[in-house]
């Protein structure tokens, strides 16, 4: 019987190895996997790769993981906020490196690299300096940079709802990088708020096939909370 329900967020994660590239989900906190993510803080790996939109607050998101000095290099979009302080420190030390990518090319790499497709052109960033060193081409007179696809070890993403099998539906905005991360990673681990029987999800609503979904965990039932209903 497939089951793919792991006991604990700690359960999940234990076997993460120094060097991993990790994806996060989330789109600032909604749909963050903060479960997840506390769990590889407490886990240790370390000179990690991590793939996600922004750094997050430092209780819970990907900035606790550099505060907790995890994080070798962050591929992000938005990397300075209210919460950035140990990552500017890092990077004036030279102990991180910090690779921009913008927004809509980074949820782009992303999925590219889901669907197998190693590298694309866009006109996203041509003539500024996120195109150093970039190769180019022009297409219908504009000029293009060529962005790499993003493939990782782990994804960590969080959904509503998930049957035992993997398939995944999300609740509103929790649908933002978590549906293209579940694609391109050898290990897809996914927090839900519930985990029910295979057939009790409409198979016309499911957002993500459970081909992409390696592990479940129904944080809500690990640490006995309400589900929350806000993404």
């Amino acid at each position: 019987m497939i089951n793919k329900k792991y006991e604990s967020a700690a359960e999940a994660v234990a076997d993460m190895k120094d060097g991993s590239t990790l994806l996060v989900g989330g789109f600032g906190g909604s749909g963050l996997p903060s479960y997840l993510v506390a769990a590889l803080k407490k886990q240790g790996a370390k000179d990690l790769t991590v793939v996600s939109n922004n750094i997050g607050a430092v209780s819970d998101g990907v900035a606790a993981l550099i505060s907790n000095n995890q994080v070798r290099k962050i591929i992000c979009s938005f990397p300075v906020g209210p919460h950035a302080d140990d990552l500017i420190k890092r990077m004036k030390n030279g102990s991180i490196e910090l690779e921009i990518s913008p927004q809509g090319t980074l949820a782009e790499r992303i999925r590219a690299g889901g669907a197998g497709i190693p590298a694309f052109y866009t006109p996203t960033a041509a003539h500024t300096e996120l195109a150093v060193g970039k190769e180019t081409r022009v297409y219908n007179q504009r000029e293009h940079l060529l962005e790499e696809a993003i493939l990782g070890d782990y994804a960590f993403i969080k959904a509503y709802r998930a049957d035992r099998w993997g398939n995944l539906i999300y609740r509103k905005t929790q649908r933002n990088f978590n549906p293209v991360m579940a694609t391109a990673a050898t290990i897809t681990i996914v927090e839900v708020d519930e985990i029910v029987e295979a057939g009790d999800i409409d198979p016309e609503v499911i957002v993500t096939p459970s081909v992409y979904v390696h592990r479940l965990v129904n944080v809500h039932q690990e640490h006995g909370e309400k589900v929350l209903l806000n993404g």
